[in-house]
């Protein structure tokens, strides 16, 4: 059984601690059966650009930046230690299944499945609660380039933002730090969310190990 699954966001290709996360990755991967999907990065806002230039359809800008995702976790999957890229749910357990850490490569399973809209709305964090559902694990794990999810409120005519530790699902909906499909998949998935800093690999091994960690959870139940 795959015990989690942890979207890599493309924001960490950023920055200059992807290395030390994916160090991290390996190392959950032998202790853990875990499950890697990547986000879209670099490779989905080519897209993006693409699309606002020539009007794309939906479903060509939809595949395209799900190929995307299968380009950033070649370059996941090349970086993170006892790792192994997978093209379908099976291979996966078993790669899991033998202390190895697999990266979904998504486009071929999405493609066959075709289980989403084809909007900008649906993004990699939707993709992977629904290979989270799929799979049948009870833990998704977001990790972003920030501490969680924020909520902005006026203070002296400037706004300021207060990391919230947990959402319900109607608050996860409103959410500017995840995408607007999102809660319409975990209402009825039994998963339990965590969105994490991904530039604090650390706070993963904490979560894995300890069951909690700083950033924001939801969970069925959650008020």
């Amino acid at each position: 059984m795959i015990e989690a699954v942890i979207k890599v966001g493309g924001s960490l290709s950023r920055g200059d601690r992807l290395p030390a996360l994916c160090q991290q990755l390996g190392n959950s991967g032998r202790r853990y059966r875990l499950l890697v999907v990547p986000g879209g990065g670099p490779f989905a806002d080519a897209v993006r650009a693409q699309d606002r230039r020539f009007g794309l359809g939906d479903a060509a800008a939809h595949w395209m930046a799900i190929l995307g995702m299968d380009q950033y976790g070649w370059q996941l999957a090349d970086l993170v230690p006892d790792s192994e890229p997978v093209w379908d749910l099976s291979t996966a357990r078993a790669v899991a299944a033998a202390g190895r850490l697999p990266v979904l490569l998504p486009f071929a399973l999405l493609h066959a499945a075709d289980p989403l809209p084809h909007s900008w709305e649906v993004t990699s964090d939707s993709i992977a609660a629904w290979v989270a559902a799929t799979v049948g694990a009870p833990l998704l794990i977001l990790l972003k380039d920030v501490d969680g999810l924020f909520d902005g409120s006026p203070v002296q005519g400037r706004t300021t933002f207060r990391r919230r530790t947990s959402v319900s699902l109607e608050q996860l909906a409103q959410c500017e730090g995840v995408d607007g499909y999102l809660a319409h998949l975990l209402e009825r998935s039994g998963l339990k969310l965590w969105v994490l800093n991904g530039e604090r690999p650390e706070r993963l091994a904490e979560l894995l190990v300890q069951g909690f960690t700083l950033g924001t959870h939801w969970g069925p139940g959650v008020a």
